[in-house]
């Protein structure tokens, strides 16, 4: 079989096919103000003086745009990296196709680990959620909250080592190089008879748009209903909160009731007292806008929102704020780009 012809126009005839597809990160560019969120970040943590030397800082919205591809594409820094020098849409996305000079991965590792220290993600979480406003998605139809587990790099501990870390410490013995391939702060849970270890992303969604309004992220054994109402958006126009079996407590739906939510959490029985059909009625009512929630997590699963490569609560919480983040920045260009109403 014989190969293609060779065309001199090879590379304007691929950019036209690659026009025609659409390039996700051309909405990014158009709808997203990445100087916005690079204020956000100097603002609370200016860039490090050079006044001694060495080489100056590549630009935070530059350094910014390069952690929002790594979140939507799911990359590791080396991957990233090749990517960097190998891919032109990235390039352009950047404003990089005519520099030599591109961010290595340990770069890209010092400023994301620079900003996590920091605990900048939810100040990027909430300048991304003023840009969902000031587009005029506001949150409308009610919200529905949820957890999903977060898996981290599973541990190998001896018995005395995991009995010294179930109590918030780490043994004497390590030293700093075994410390920092420690995570002490991730806790196994189980869930339908699978044991788990990570940490939890708990949000609230507004229903209308499939938009993330608020994250809480905690360690795996963390039990879902213990921070419930400080998920609870005040913003949203309607005052519906749906949520599965999972957050039914009767003093709870009370408490929200008297507070003026309607409540929307299903029911669930037990083997002595299981649910009436009134109830099982109702629990599918719920069911069908409930499951929007799932929409979210299984998007940010494909953005590998269902694990995490770093270590401890502190580079986690940043990881998954940049991550719902990023998300939502994703949906925006989405919702935009079919013109579909903030209404």
């Amino acid at each position: 079989m014989m190969m293609p012809e060779p065309s001199l126009f090879a590379e304007e005839e691929r950019g036209n096919r690659r026009s025609k597809l659409g390039d996700p990160l051309v909405g990014l560019s158009k709808h997203v103000d990445f100087w916005a969120l690079a204020d956000e970040i100097d603002t609370a943590l200016p860039r490090p003086s050079r006044a001694k030397g060495g080489r100056p800082p590549y630009p935070t919205v530059l350094m910014t745009k390069i952690l929002i591809l790594q979140q939507l594409y799911n990359l590791a820094d080396d991957a990233l990296e090749y990517q960097l020098l190998d891919r032109r849409s990235f390039l352009q996305f950047l404003g990089l196709t005519e520099s030599s000079t591109i961010p290595d991965a340990k770069t890209i590792w010092l400023f994301r680990d620079r900003l996590a220290q920091a605990s900048l993600g939810a100040k990027l979480f909430d300048q991304v959620q003023q840009q969902l406003l000031a587009h005029g998605y506001l949150a409308r139809c009610g919200q529905i909250i949820d957890a999903s587990l977060v898996q981290a790099p599973v541990q190998r501990n001896k018995r005395e080592e995991a009995d010294t870390v179930k109590e918030g410490t780490m043994p004497i013995a390590w030293k700093a190089h075994k410390r920092a391939q420690k995570d002490v702060d991730a806790k196994w849970t189980k869930k339908h008879g699978k044991s788990h270890f990570g940490y939890k992303l708990h949000a609230s969604i507004d229903k209308s748009h499939k938009l993330v309004r608020r994250v809480i992220i905690t360690h795996a054994a963390v039990a879902d209903t213990t921070v419930f109402e400080d998920l609870l958006d005040p913003n949203n126009t309607s005052r519906d909160v749906y949520a599965d079996r999972g957050y039914p407590s009767a003093e709870r739906e009370a408490t929200l009731t008297e507070a003026g939510w309607r409540v929307q959490i299903q029911r669930k029985g037990s083997a002595t007292k299981p649910i009436s059909q009134t109830q099982k009625q109702r629990n599918r009512r719920i069911a069908t806008p409930r499951a929007r929630v799932e929409h979210v997590f299984g998007a940010m699963r494909h953005m590998g929102g269902k694990l995490v490569r770093c270590m401890g609560i502190v580079r986690t919480t940043f990881a998954l704020n940049l991550k719902t983040a990023s998300y939502n920045l994703q949906r925006l260009v989405y919702l935009k780009e079919r013109g579909l109403p903030a209404f």
